[in-house]
């Protein structure tokens, strides 16, 4: 199989690569996150890349490029742990462009495509551990629209952002619905997360929604593994900084006389760090090119992927941490911060765990249809 970027992929990356390098440096992002963890202004500098429209079809106002050109964002964005939430635009713009009705893509892709709009994911619940068929929220017909009533958890920016997609329950069936943030009943309470980013716990109260689709397992479950796929690509770049800035310490740091770079069992655990490494670049470049898959395909490859990130992302961030010794949990060293993130981004959209039972759960489905 070929896996050589095409040169549109590659300039993307470049583009990427040098706003990242220049544009959001370490004391930006300390700045940043000392400020609540979000930055409109450096959320319109990524929106003037034109990197909203990725997932968004050219007539709707977007560049529609693909599964591909966000992993490849995603793993520059990795790269300098940026903390603007790019991947909920991903989602948005993929799930929206799917399923919604003419009249909401309309309203809003342009504006998600453009920057102007943030839309975001709002489907956590307390009593659901990682399971999206487990919702409480509903949904009622209210005159010509809907009233929608409930709470999600841990939604991104969610005090930031101008609209969610909601999924509650109508009828005993799960839909999904675009709520603003700015409509009555809908309280967002925001906090600063483990990484240094933002999120919010975010109440409805017979709150005005627009339909997405009655069909809102079927989407949510796509909206997922749009973002898995968005945080394994994200969780490489991340990673990738994480092996260099550890192999440059060890070529700094000195002890007996010579550099602990020299000494091999610490040039081992380095190989395993980059061999982990390569896998979960290898099961990143698998869920991407799995998002348009049947269903329930698609569902088994995102969750084999998020295991093999989650797996990588906990040995490359222990080992990390333990080859700098002390100064890898400081604060005001970067690698804290690689090792902050890769720490939250395992338990984001389920924990290895979670993602082991259901490739499990699958294959023993897989094994009945054959049996």
């Amino acid at each position: 199989m070929d896996f050589n970027f095409t040169d549109d992929q590659e300039q993307l990356r470049d583009a990427v690569r040098k706003w990242v390098d220049k544009g959001y440096d370490f004391e930006r992002r300390r700045g940043i996150e000392a400020k609540g963890g979000f930055s409109r202004e450096a959320w319109d500098e990524l929106a003037e890349l034109g990197l909203g429209g990725l997932y968004i079809g050219e007539d709707d106002g977007g560049l529609g490029m693909g599964p591909v050109a966000g992993m490849v964002v995603m793993e520059e964005l990795g790269r300098g742990i940026v903390l603007e939430p790019f991947a909920q635009t991903l989602i948005a713009g993929a799930v929206l462009s799917g399923y919604a009705g003419a009249d909401t893509k309309e309203n809003w892709l342009p504006r998600i495509a453009g920057g102007q709009a943030i839309v975001v994911l709002a489907y956590q619940e307390r009593k659901a551990r990682y399971r999206l068929d487990v919702c409480e929220a509903h949904a009622a017909k209210a005159g010509s629209g809907w009233s929608l009533t409930g709470a999600k958890g841990v939604v991104p920016v969610g005090d930031e952002a101008d609209a969610f997609l909601v999924p509650a329950k109508v009828d005993g069936k799960i839909a999904l619905f675009l709520v603003e943030r700015s409509a009555s009943g809908v309280e967002a309470r925001g906090y600063g997360t483990q990484d240094g980013s933002r999120a919010a716990e975010v109440v409805f109260d017979k709150a005005d929604a627009t339909l997405v689709t009655l069909d809102g397992l079927a989407a949510l479950e796509y909206a997922v593994d749009v973002g898995i796929a968005a945080l394994c690509a994200e969780g490489v770049g991340v990673m990738d900084k994480t092996v260099d800035l550890t192999v440059e310490y060890l070529n700094q740091r000195k002890q007996f006389g010579v550099v602990i770079s020299s000494f091999q069992a610490l040039r081992h655990r380095v190989a395993d760090m980059k061999m982990q490494l390569e896998l979960a670049r290898s099961m990143s470049y698998y869920a991407t090119l799995k998002l348009n898959a049947p269903a329930e395909e698609r569902r088994q490859a995102l969750a084999r992927a998020k295991y093999q990130l989650g797996v990588s992302m906990r040995y490359i961030a222990a080992n990390s941490v333990q080859l700098h010794g002390g100064i890898g949990v400081t604060d005001e060293y970067i690698g804290s911060h690689y090792f902050r993130k890769l720490t939250q981004m395992e338990m984001t959209f389920g924990d290895t765990l979670h993602h082991l039972g259901e490739v499990s759960a699958r294959m023993q489905d897989t094994a009945g249809v054959f049996a």
